[in-house]
């Protein structure tokens, strides 16, 4: 997958998606406290997905009606490691969950629960 990761995406992950065999490209790499809409371009330009911590790129693309790229992946969850975004979308993209085709999706943490015990860990929820 292509994948475009908004400067307050963690580099740690960036990376993690890059060894799994991803084509990742930076904003930071590139231009730094770049304007959300000339990321948002960006991304449609290149056909990348976009990964971001930033929600005002919904409002860009519902509100004020920019193009959406191949797919917005806001991240809804303060990371608990550097890893972590990258660690949820790679089970999300194993899981084939990752389904886009212009949408905006949210990525938050979701607990598990089961009768042995109670586990909390990380999953994807669209909303």
């Amino acid at each position: 997958m292509h994948f475009l990761a908004d400067e307050n995406f963690p580099l740690t992950s960036a990376r993690r998606l890059a060894t799994a065999g991803h084509d990742v490209d930076r904003v930071v790499g590139t231009v730094p406290s770049v304007e959300d809409e000339e990321v948002l371009l960006r991304a449609v330009a290149e056909q990348r997905i976009l990964l971001t911590f930033d929600s005002d790129f919904g409002a860009l693309i519902y509100r004020d009606r920019m193009r959406c790229p191949p797919g917005v992946v806001y991240f809804r969850l303060p990371a608990a490691t550097p890893e972590q975004p990258a660690n949820i979308t790679l089970s999300v993209i194993d899981r084939g969950d990752l389904t886009l085709g212009g949408h905006v999706h949210g990525g938050r943490p979701r607990r598990h629960s089961s009768a042995a015990s109670t586990v909390k860990r990380p999953a994807f929820t669209s909303t």
